[in-house]
């Protein structure tokens, strides 16, 4: 373990999240004239110093990045950056946020958990709702694979904080051979999609301002609105559309836009197994729901059920957590089996959370092999994606993952229900923070700003659990870790 470049590269990291979280704010509070300039100001110089001194004391360390120092790296970043993202609402006399909310609210933007304690929110400053955007779109490609650009040029290698980082079964796969080519490439489909994103919602009604903080929350599938009734407030059939498109389009793997970026081509789209099992899933479920809510009346038109339907299962399955309509009082099961999809989630290397389109597929195979195995005992039955065989350390890998999962999901249930909370809000709080999702039933269906404190605590670990795929924070209280 190496000490002094952890503390370098956690300096790097802050002085770079300083400027990207706290400069844009403040030139729109400027622009709006909303008083918050001063906020933003404070906490840039607070957050950079801090950043600065950090790599000041170590800039002669030149070790090279190991496994280990690469998870604890990607875990204390988050958890100090979550920190760090917490003083604009701390500052904000707009706002009147404990030390608990406001680390809730921050690190529910940087994880695109899209869980709020704030409302009024068509009451507050501009700059600090585009601060809540903005933290979502920061979060959602993730700064550390942006600064993977960066560390070539301070002699630091940056792989292992790539694997740690990014999400999927299989983190070993880079798009182009050198890594901090992979992070530009990354940015720019990210920073192409969020524009286009805007540009469509700008055209179909939504102001500039709207359109842009929409479409950060679109892209890194984050889920926080400008407003209390989130997408609803619109009334739009034309934004549910793009909000639609956009959030199925973010919840595929980034590698396969870049194909299609670098090769001018749509075809490997349909010959990828995650994809198709991704885009059936988003079928199925949303025929079911339509059909429910239409024989079930809960709308006077089929075109509104099919509209609020598919927005909402849309936003439930890529874990975005948007909201057109109170799915929590939609008819027979739909809440529940939206927050199964959420589980599902999206697509390995996207910027959806839940537990990976991929790894379902892959226990499913597996489960459909050990069947098989019933009938042909002695049969050496491969499971393939597509054409290719998956290797046996692959599913071991996904099994433990869910192993994993379930567990962790079971004992912060117990947490919560400790707290005080019945077993639906627990329920679907512990799913919708895991996953990333954001929005909950019952008491968390529109805010968490009435949970205990404890429960906000330990939502919060589940949230950084989802961002960081459960291993890579869990790996850090296994006594192996530490030892030399």
């Amino acid at each position: 373990m190496h000490a002094s470049i952890i503390i370098k590269i956690l300096g790097v990291l802050l002085m770079l999240f300083s400027i990207l979280s706290n400069m844009l704010p403040l030139v729109v509070s400027l622009l709006y004239q909303d008083g918050m300039a001063g906020v933003f100001f404070q906490s840039f110089l607070l957050v950079f110093i801090t950043g600065f001194l950090f790599w000041l004391f170590t800039s002669r360390s030149r070790q090279e990045l190991g496994t280990r120092d690469g998870f604890l790296i990607v875990t204390l970043f988050w958890v100090v950056l979550g920190t760090a993202g917490c003083l604009p609402f701390m500052f904000s006399p707009a706002i009147e946020l404990s030390l608990t909310d406001a680390i809730f609210e921050s690190l529910s933007g940087l994880t695109t958990t899209g869980a709020t304690v704030i409302s009024g929110l068509d009451e507050l400053p501009k700059s600090i709702l585009f601060y809540r955007q903005q933290l979502q779109w920061l979060g959602g490609m993730g700064i550390i694979v942006l600064a993977m650009a960066l560390l070539p040029m301070l002699g630091i290698g940056g792989m292992q904080l790539y694997r740690a980082e990014s999400p999927g079964p299989v983190k070993d796969n880079k798009l182009v051979p050198r890594l901090a080519e992979t992070a530009k490439a990354l940015w720019y489909i990210y920073l192409t999609l969020t524009l286009v994103c805007a540009l469509a919602y700008w055209l179909v009604g939504m102001d500039l301002f709207d359109a842009i903080s929409h479409s950060f929350a679109t892209v890194a599938i984050g889920g926080f609105s400008t407003h209390d009734q989130s997408m609803g407030y619109f009334n739009s059939s034309a934004v549910d559309l793009v909000g639609i498109i956009f959030m199925f389009v973010a919840g595929i793997n980034f590698a396969l836009h870049f194909t299609a970026w670098q090769k001018r081509t749509v075809k490997h789209y349909k010959l990828d197994p995650e994809f198709l099992f991704y885009t059936f899933i988003l079928v199925i479920v949303s025929i079911v729901t339509v059909s429910v809510l239409q024989f079930s009346h809960s709308y006077s038109s089929f075109y509104e059920s099919l509209i609020k339907g598919v927005f909402q299962v849309v936003s439930f399955a890529t874990t975005t957590g948007f909201a057109t309509a109170d799915f929590n009082s939609w008819p027979l099961f739909l809440p529940y089996m939206l927050l199964y999809a959420a589980i599902i989630g999206a697509c390995a290397g996207s910027t959806g959370g839940g537990m990976k389109v991929i790894r379902i597929l892959l226990i499913f195979k597996q489960g459909f092999r050990e069947v098989q195995r019933l009938i042909h005992p002695r049969a050496v039955i491969p499971i393939k994606l597509g054409r290719n065989p998956v290797n046996d350390r692959v599913i071991e890998a996904v099994w433990g993952f869910f192993a994993v999962y379930v567990m962790a999901f079971m004992a912060m249930l117990l947490a919560l229900l400790a707290t005080g909370l019945d077993i639906i809000t627990a329920f679907s709080a512990v799913g919708a923070c895991i996953n990333n999702l954001g929005p909950g039933l019952a008491g968390v269906a529109e805010t968490y700003q009435y949970l205990p404190a404890a429960a906000k605590w330990i939502l919060c670990f589940a949230m950084l659990l989802g961002r960081l795929e459960v291993f890579t924070l869990l790996v850090l209280f296994t006594p192996m870790f530490w030892k030399r």
